[in-house]
């Protein structure tokens, strides 16, 4: 089983917009609501790619239970500790110029007694997992480094864990040493104070950061692929050119994907091209942690896996 962990969890809305103005009135063409938070997004792609999966974390309030609805109608089954704060609501507006501009909550505070059910059920989840994955923010009341506490239990029962969050939870976090994490530049930039502005650059940092001790450093390129650095040295994955719909959750599909290889037991180039082919998939469907099973099969065997070094 793959286990996916949510802390902050969300109602996801998309609104289609014929173009984006401050200041005035803007009419929404259309919405979509889909159950949110990165580790979701996860889930619901590790499901469409056919695992097991359980979507674990917090949700609260009358948003929490909708998002407890959302998945059960997709078939993602979930272990949530359900608190008395509202779950938040980030909401994505996709302009027809096919610009995104996101709007996100930082969701309500959580009790130490939350956080104390939630190691009780993290630990049952771990016994019962081969692949755990941890994704985005944390709600206020979690300790700052309890990514780190939850990388290090599972790595100490033997399990894979990827880590995909950002800022002082990543700082935090790689300190236990995940199986796989997926910086941008910026983040890059951040970890190692060193410029990651180039390929070359971002191929040094993400280096760096596998010579510290990460099994898999992956570095997204946007339409351009990935960046994967491992012990057998360092490959780019690139999907053929396609017309985007919504670009939001395809980092989100690409961890799913890791993780799905992580438990079939890919090997790396076979991973990298899975992984790029699900994230490229995503890309054309409205809905965040989502893809044609057609599409994926489609663009599969047009993803080319280079070794760089």
């Amino acid at each position: 089983m793959i286990t996916t962990i949510t802390l902050n969890v969300a109602v996801d809305k998309a609104y289609t917009v014929e173009r984006m103005e401050k200041g005035t009135v803007m009419r929404v063409k259309t919405c979509s609501n889909t159950a949110g938070g990165k580790g979701l997004n996860v889930a619901k792609v590790v499901k469409l790619c056919g695992e097991e999966v359980t979507a674990a974390g917090f949700v609260g309030g009358h948003a929490g239970e909708y998002v407890v609805d959302m998945l059960n109608a997709q078939g993602v089954p979930n272990r949530f500790i359900h608190t008395k704060g509202e779950t938040r609501s980030c909401i994505n507006v996709l302009a027809a110029d096919g610009s995104s501009t996101e709007f996100l909550e930082p969701g309500e505070p959580v009790e130490p007694e939350d956080v104390d059910r939630f190691l009780a059920e993290y630990h049952r989840l771990v016994r019962e997992s081969s692949v755990l994955t941890i994704s985005g923010s944390m709600q206020k009341g979690i300790p700052e480094n309890m990514y780190q506490r939850l990388i290090s239990q599972a790595k100490e029962a033997g399990k894979a864990v990827i880590l995909d969050t950002s800022g002082t939870l990543l700082e935090n976090g790689i300190k236990a040493l995940p199986t796989m994490i997926k910086p941008n530049d910026e983040e890059i930039e951040m970890l190692l104070g060193t410029p990651a502005k180039d390929r070359e650059q971002l191929i040094l940092g993400a280096r760096r950061l596998h010579e510290l001790g990460i099994p898999m450093v992956v570095v997204s390129l946007g339409g351009d692929g990935a960046l994967l650095v491992t012990r057998e040295g360092v490959f780019h994955g690139c999907p053929p050119k396609i017309q985007t719909v919504n670009t939001v959750g395809c980092g989100d599909s690409m961890t799913a994907a890791f993780a799905v290889g992580l438990k079939r037991g890919y090997e790396t180039p076979k991973m990298l091209r899975y992984a790029v082919a699900v994230s490229a998939a995503n890309a054309l469907t409205m809905q965040t942690g989502s893809f044609r099973k057609e599409d994926m099969e489609r663009i599969l065997p047009q993803v080319t896996v280079k070794k760089l070094a």
